[in-house]
This record gives structure tokens, C-alpha cells and sequence, in this order.
């Protein structure tokens, strides 16, 4: 490694702020967050004369976390620890009228300027609480597809479920996020 990254004690606060955030989304508990992240750290350090500087310091310990959770997630279908959740469908019936419109109180209301908002710091904490309340299935599925970028097949094969599966969750995890952004964001309540 060109420089070590724990000569910067700023930056470091701040790479562990971001893998906490991220690790927290994955396991929703803060001790698996908090070992994840300490691994991923002592991975890093162990591993920096491996760096090869292709990539930022930052991306670098990121996809180390990022491969410690999945090895994690494979530990557990594995073992078979992780359960797949049944969701009831009735809820999402709820914003739709009988020709599979949207009804008078779901409609989407027009948003202000969504480009400022995601440019504000206080918007990323407000998806992260509504990010934090989907189901844990779901929240994986999307934060897998969405924030990691990983294709469809990867996930169906990492979590052992269905393509069909996989689309379903995350349709479910655009509309919870999208009702809870509503509210708690762009909606007259906030």
C-alpha cells in the first residue's frame, strides 16, 4: 500500500462510519456489523502489500467487507440458518384499484426536486431508516442488486433462491421504499 490508511486517522473514521453503515444494512445487528467490519480492517492490514493501487484504498477494503458478508451469507444457507419470509401479498393491494392502477391514496404525489434531495445528507439517513425497516430478506435482495451491484444470477445463487423470487422481493423493497420515502421524505408529514 502506497501509504497506510491508518496514518489518517480522518480517514479511517470515516471509511469505518461508511462499512458500519453498510454492514449494519446487511445484518441488522451491530455486533455481526461491528466483527464484519473489524475483519474486514485486520484483512486489509494484513493484506496491504497485496494492493496494487488500482483501485482507491477505499473501494479496496470496501469489496473485502463486501466478500466477507457473502461468505457469511453462503455460511448460512449453508447451514441453513437463513429463512426465506413470507410476505403477504394483501398488502400490496392496498395501492392499487381494481384495473391495477394506482389508487386515489397511493398515487405518487409530485416531488420537489429529487436531484437536491439526494444530494442531501439528511435524505441518505432517511433511507436508511426505511432501508432498515423493509424485511431482512428483502433489504439484502436490494442492497445486494442496488448498492453492491450484483446481477441477478449472483444473488439467486448466493441466497439460494428463485430468479422469480429475487424479482419479487426487490419489487416489494422499491414499493415499501418508496411509500416510507413518501412519507417520512417527500410527503406533507415530513
Amino acid at each position: 500500500m502506497s501509504q497506510n490508511f491508518l496514518d489518517n486517522p480522518t480517514f479511517l473514521a470515516e471509511l469505518r462510519r461508511d462499512m458500519l453503515r453498510f454492514a449494519n444494512m446487511q445484518w441488522r445487528d451491530q455486533g455481526q456489523a461491528e466483527d464484519a467490519v473489524q475483519e474486514a480492517l485486520a484483512g486489509a492490514l494484513q493484506g496491504k502489500d497485496r494492493f496494487d493501487s488500482r483501485a482507491s484504498v477505499r473501494t479496496w477494503v470496501l469489496s473485502i467487507l463486501k466478500n466477507k458478508i457473502i461468505d457469511e451469507l453462503r455460511r448460512r444457507i449453508r447451514e441453513r440458518t437463513v429463512m426465506v419470509e413470507n410476505e403477504n401479498d394483501d398488502d400490496l393491494d392496498a395501492y392499487f384499484d381494481a384495473r391495477d392502477h394506482w389508487s386515489a391514496e397511493s398515487k405518487p404525489s409530485a416531488w420537489a426536486s429529487p436531484q437536491q434531495a439526494m444530494e442531501n445528507k439528511r435524505f441518505w439517513e432517511v433511507f436508511d431508516a426505511c432501508l432498515y425497516r423493509l424485511p431482512e430478506a428483502s433489504a439484502r435482495i436490494f442492497t445486494m442488486r442496488e448498492v453492491l451491484g450484483f446481477e441477478t444470477d449472483e444473488i439467486c445463487q448466493t441466497l439460494a433462491i428463485t430468479t422469480n423470487n429475487c424479482w419479487v422481493q426487490m419489487h416489494r423493497a422499491r414499493l415499501a421504499l418508496r411509500a416510507c420515502l413518501e412519507v417520512n421524505w417527500f410527503g406533507e408529514a415530513a
